[in-house]
């Protein structure tokens, strides 16, 4: 049995495989980032899915592309401390979730810029075989411009500095608990305020025609372009592949930004495990 998996910090997707291919099964655990959960959070989140547990001495191949997994000390630290414990029968590789972009966006291998804009953001060149970044991520906290979690800080913000338009505001409070104590036990509190902070993203998506919000929306994808997109000397001649909640939610949103940029969108994926499975066939 062959195992993909696309993790982000908030959820990831896994398939099954059988050795023709086939698809065995499909399932879904809460997000494996190692730069907000350790060894314990990460093996009671495998053991919670009966399907995972059920079959791990039956993998013999698990391809985990993750959130936070772009240094070799978390590469090793997922593949050796829990992944090898958890699968004692399989081979293991684990490589940060751009490949999975990469890859699930341009499978025959294409020269590209692969982005990823869901609770959290990246950026990377793929040369078609190796992914180069010019900008190491730092975190929720210095870094993921664009991205849900960045967003829901800029609406807090925008609410509770007084900048957000009264009628929002109050469609604002009905949708969400802005009790200054729940936001802040959530993000100081809590495991994994980057995921909390991204659950407003969706409030922003649902009401992206509001100037207010087409003004937040419209400052932060220029940013992501400025810091980004635009340090590869050649990102004027490569598609520019996106995947993620946001970017397939706000993607008209995203080719006009990218098009004033006389930048060229390519392929803008929700989720890139599905794209995984044509890849592996390929590869």
């Amino acid at each position: 049995m062959k195992l993909l998996v696309d993790s982000g910090a908030t959820k990831a997707d896994w398939i099954a495989l059988d050795e023709n291919g086939d698809r065995l099964f499909t399932t879904q655990t809460l997000g494996l980032s190692p730069e907000v959960i350790g060894k314990k959070e990460a093996l009671e989140r495998l053991k919670a899915r009966f399907d995972i547990y059920n079959n791990r001495n039956e993998v013999s191949s698990l391809y985990f592309y993750g959130a936070g997994c772009g240094t070799d000390r978390m590469k090793n630290f997922m593949k050796e401390e829990v992944f090898q414990e958890f699968f004692p029968n399989a081979e293991i590789s684990v490589k940060e979730d751009t490949y999975a972009a990469a890859y699930a966006t341009n499978p025959t291998s294409e020269k590209s810029i692969v982005c990823i804009l869901g609770t959290g953001s990246n950026c990377s060149y793929f040369d078609g075989e190796e992914l180069h970044q010019k900008v190491q991520s730092l975190g929720y906290i210095a870094m993921d411009d664009c991205s849900g979690n960045r967003f829901g800080r800029d609406l807090i913000r925008g609410y509770y500095f007084n900048k957000m338009p009264k009628e929002l505001a109050e469609k604002f409070e009905k949708e969400y608990d802005l009790d200054p104590d729940v936001i802040k036990h959530n993000l100081y509190k809590e495991p994994n305020p980057n995921a909390y902070l991204a659950t407003f993203a969706k409030f922003l998506i649902q009401n992206k025609d509001n100037s207010f919000i087409k003004e937040i929306i419209t400052d932060a994808m220029q940013v992501f372009v400025d810091n980004y997109i635009l340090q590869y000397d050649n990102a004027y001649d490569v598609p520019v592949h996106f995947v993620g909640s946001i970017a397939f939610y706000l993607k008209a949103e995203l080719t006009e930004v990218l098009t004033k940029n006389n930048l060229k969108i390519g392929n803008v994926l929700r989720r890139p495990i599905d794209g995984l499975i044509e890849y592996h066939k390929l590869n």
